[in-house]
């Protein structure tokens, strides 16, 4: 005991049940000691303290860290960082591979110093999914999947094959095959421990399992009760590389919750109206933390789709601490006894275990939402927080219609509003008719639905008995069904309610996340054909999380969330301008209507069928071999060492340009004068428009690029598997078909002017034609900046453009650090002022003459903006630069060249 670290004399002992002495840091030894009133803090705020307690070394952690954050002030949080220590990281694949590439040229760079490559090495353990890569070319068969994933490998070879070289390079990074689950469903299920124990002579350490992953919907594991959220990915390579994840210390909502749900209403329909309840409530940046009777009542699988959605809310974090129900799902899903039981001892050793009720700890402020009052809906058509109620559906459609574009609308003309078009093709699609609202794809999608048992049968249940009915799924709607786990599949069985599920045309398409992430692959020839034809305001239907413009599919303009039963609900009904509790789905084998309650399962069915056909050897099964698990994985060979040996004429990966000229001295913060616009964006633009994941067209600068290597363009791919190759991804960033960019009069897509000559370019050319001219750039853009997706290439791209400063009304959390990350200065408009109150058109040139090596977290910044008329307006703005140790990043030219400077130096 005595080798072992005692920050504050904190290390005490207790019995596990596990053989050994089991050691832990304890928290209520802080407040018997005086330091802090350590049982009133909000239960996720005492998980990282205890995190910044154990790592408290003098150097990295100091004690005066431990203080400040046991005495947490709900009503103002001191304005301090917190020096975040991770037990493990969690990656998809899409933002995996360019981190992984990102390490490879770390090692390449360490070397051209002559130094050892292998000091570049994950401190934590780093688990990295293959779920991103698959996509619905295939659907509606029984051999859709195996189709899929054929398809699947023959596409991204090169890129798996740089994976397992990954795996065999680095000692504590491995790789969970595709074909097995998605990565937020997989940490669920399978890879979350709640507690970890460390081994130490004569016993173990135990200490809460924390991470950090980058995809945002990593807080899907905070129904679990672990601490963690999204970051992007040169955020988790500086953490895996044993920085602390840097934060502001947060404010924490507390959500109670009161009631119980009615019969027939989901966990997605409660979801929906959590997300735009506290997305009214601004908690961007924030811990949210669930609790009161309601939350102790609800299932970990219904905790799970709640967690799931906060980066639509905004929060950091959705979190539920860990009661019984935790425990039971743990030992449901197959984990061993003895270790859950170690797990409820830990965590009732530090007062950590149970759902607080209401007025039991302190919080910035409480939301109270009953959920006897929740009703079923749905969101959309272009944001999650813009819930609708199911009976309301029919209206809003025709509303949004012709409401203009900047509300939200589709700004068409009513005289178009009965627009049919009649598809003409040789299957059984010839003849039908589709128009604005029509149903074209409905998946059962995305692990924020298909990890929670009780949606997924309910789906099943109200196949069976639309097929009981005789109704059926018109051929003009692309139907799919991709869990985010085996164990899906295997409960599906063992109902018998897939084979309901296959009738209707929800085949398994794959074990990804598919149509969610905007991989729901092409539609039919036909069927983009009549939506040209009619300019068709089309919907997707799907139980996903994001519905973006243009992420699930170009074509599609309206696009919808919603439970797993409601997307075979619409897709039976093939259309979304329908009220579902008044209008007939379809007729039954003899003419008669069929209306939704008639199909409804009952809550009492759903339970049933949970109870009968979920068991935890399902899990066990799954899951005990999970490496050997796919057979065309093994059979993939890889180059070897500790070195990746680049190809120039890969068009997948390649060695990025930030570490050219590398050296050990650190630069200095330089005013920044004569930007250029590039780009001048309204409100609510997501990493999706910064730096789209889906699939691109030949005419675009990435497809051209890629024609130039000999690549055909149906052998693109998307933009997410490319991320590994910066010369795609530069190309794709802003290049999203619907961004809307002032300076392009009008037009849709990545187009921009060059200044000062007016002329009419690609964003991607107008870079190139600055940088020629060592003219550096800057983007404006409105509220909620770079909200959606934890997406770094968003700003990589940003930065490989020539991008030197964005100045944005507000930002969403993860892009305003990963822009710091890539040395991109992030700056913020006071209150009412924008571009469009400023007047910008893009003619203008941009300075920022006082910026200096002096520069403060937070400082006002006078920017010097000169007119095409020869007029000077000074407007001062505010630096989003938060902390100290974001000063230095910038100071470094972004967090890479930080951390390996930093990495050179410990090991000298």
């Amino acid at each position: 005991m005595s080798e072992l670290p005692n920050p504050l004399n904190s290390l005490k002992s207790f019995d596990s049940g596990l053989d050994g002495k089991s050691y832990y840091y304890s928290l209520p030894s802080l407040e018997e000691s005086g330091i802090g009133p350590i049982s009133k803090l909000p239960v996720s705020i005492r998980v990282v303290l205890e995190s910044v307690l154990r790592n408290c070394d003098g150097k990295r952690v100091k004690e005066e860290d431990v203080k400040t954050l046991a005495n947490w002030n709900a009503a103002d949080p001191a304005k301090v960082e917190i020096p975040f220590v991770l037990s493990r990281i969690v990656l998809q694949d899409f933002t995996g591979v360019p981190l992984l590439v990102d390490l490879a040229a770390m090692r390449s760079a360490v070397a051209d110093l002559g130094k050892d490559s292998s000091m570049i090495e994950p401190l934590v353990p780093v688990d990295l999914v293959v779920d991103h890569s698959v996509q619905v070319d295939k659907s509606g068969t029984a051999d859709s999947f195996l189709q899929n994933m054929a398809i699947e490998f023959q596409r991204n070879m090169e890129r798996y094959e740089f994976l397992k070289w990954g795996q065999q390079a680095f000692e504590t990074f491995q790789v969970v095959p595709p074909g097995i689950g998605i990565v937020h469903q997989v940490n669920l299920e399978y890879l979350a421990k709640v507690v970890h124990a460390k081994e130490v002579e004569g016993g173990q350490v135990f200490f809460p399992d924390t991470l950090v992953g980058t995809d945002s919907h990593t807080t899907m594991i905070n129904g679990l009760g672990v601490v963690g959220w999204g970051v992007g990915g040169i955020e988790a390579e500086s953490g895996m590389l044993g920085q602390p994840v840097y934060f502001l210390t947060p404010e924490v909502i507390g959500v109670n919750l009161s009631g119980e749900l009615k019969e027939g209403v989901t966990a997605t329909d409660l979801t929906l109206r959590i997300t735009q309840v506290l997305r009214e409530q601004k908690v961007v940046g924030k811990f949210v933390e669930f609790h009161g009777a309601g939350a102790r009542n609800l299932s970990l699988a219904d905790r799970a789709t709640i967690a799931n959605m906060a980066p639509e809310y905004g929060a950091t974090m959705g979190y539920f601490p860990v009661d019984e129900k935790s425990l039971q799902y743990l030992e449901s899903t197959g984990r061993d006894p003895r270790h859950v039981a170690s797990v409820k001892a830990y965590l009732e050793a530090q007062d950590l275990f149970g759902i607080p009720a209401a007025g039991e700890l302190d919080y910035t402020q409480v939301v109270d939402i009953d959920m006897s009052s929740i009703e079923p809906s749905v969101a959309g058509p272009k944001r999650p927080q813009d819930r609708i109620d199911v009976k309301d559906l029919k209206g809003a459609f025709e509303r949004l219609f012709t409401q203009s574009a900047s509300d939200g609308g589709f700004g068409r003309d009513a005289a178009d509003r009965d627009v049919k078009v009649t598809v003409e093709s040789d299957d059984a699609m010839n003849g039908h008719q589709i128009g604005h609202g029509s149903v074209l794809i409905a998946a059962i999608t995305s692990c924020t639905n298909t990890s929670n048992p009780s949606v997924m049968l309910a789906a099943g249940l109200l196949a069976k008995k639309a097929v009981e009915k005789g109704l059926s799924v018109a051929p003009t709607v692309k139907t799919s069904l991709a869990p985010g786990s085996r164990v899906v599949t295997d409960y599906l069985a063992e109902t018998d309610l897939q084979s309901s599920l296959d009738a209707l045309g929800f085949n398994l398409v794959g074990y990804g996340c598919t149509t969610c992430i905007g991989n729901s692959g092409p539609l039919a020839d036909p069927i983009e054909t009549a939506i040209a034809k009619g300019e068709l305001v089309a919907a997707s239907v799907l139980s996903g999380n994001r519905n973006f413009e243009a992420r699930v599919h170009g074509s599609i303009k309206s696009n919808f969330l919603m439970s797993p039963p409601l997307v075979v609900a619409y897709a039976l009904a093939g259309r979304v301008d329908i009220d579902l509790f008044e209008d007939p789905l379809g007729e039954d084998k003899d003419g008669k209507p069929v209306y939704l309650k008639e199909i409804w399962p009952t809550n009492a069915e759903i339970e049933a069928e949970v109870a009968r056909g979920l068991k935890p050897e399902m899990f066990q099964r799954q899951y005990s071999d999970v490496a050997s698990a796919n057979p065309e994985w093994l059979k993939i060979e890889s180059s070897t060492g500790d070195l990746y040996d680049w190809d120039d004429s890969s068009t997948y990966i390649h060695r990025p340009p930030f570490f050219d000229g590398f050296s050990m001295e650190v630069g200095s913060i330089q005013p920044i004068k004569g930007m250029r616009p590039l780009a001048i964006l309204g409100d609510s633009v997501t990493t999706d428009h910064i730096s789209p994941a889906g699939a691109f067209k030949a005419e675009t600068p990435a497809g051209q690029f890629l024609q130039s290597r000999g690549v055909e363009p149906k052998d693109f791919n998307s933009y997410g598997s490319r991320r590994g190759n910066d010369l795609i991804m530069t190309r794709g960033t802003f290049a999203n078909v619907r961004v809307k960019n002032l300076m392009a009069d009008g037009k849709e897509g990545g187009f921009t002017k060059v200044m000062p000559e007016g002329e009419p370019a690609t964003i991607f050319d107008a870079s190139k034609v600055y940088q020629e001219r060592g003219t550096p750039l800057i983007v404006f853009a409105g509220i909620d900046y770079g909200m959606g997706s934890s997406r770094d290439w968003a700003a990589k791209g940003t930065n490989l453009l020539g991008v030197k400063a964005v100045v944005a009304r507000s930002y969403e959390r993860i892009h305003r650090s990963n822009l710091i990350g890539m040395g991109v200065l992030p700056l913020e408009f006071f209150d009412g002022q924008s571009a469009q109150s400023l007047g910008l058109d893009g003619s203008e040139i941009v300075s920022l003459p006082g910026l200096g090596d002096d520069l403060k977290p937070g400082q006002s910044l006078t920017a010097v903006i000169e007119r095409a008329n020869g007029d000077v307006e000074e407007v001062e703005m505010k630096v989003r630069v938060d902390t100290d140790i974001e000063v230095e990043y910038i100071r470094n030219g972004g967090i890479l060249p930080y951390v390996l400077r930093d990495i050179i130096k410990a090991a000298n």
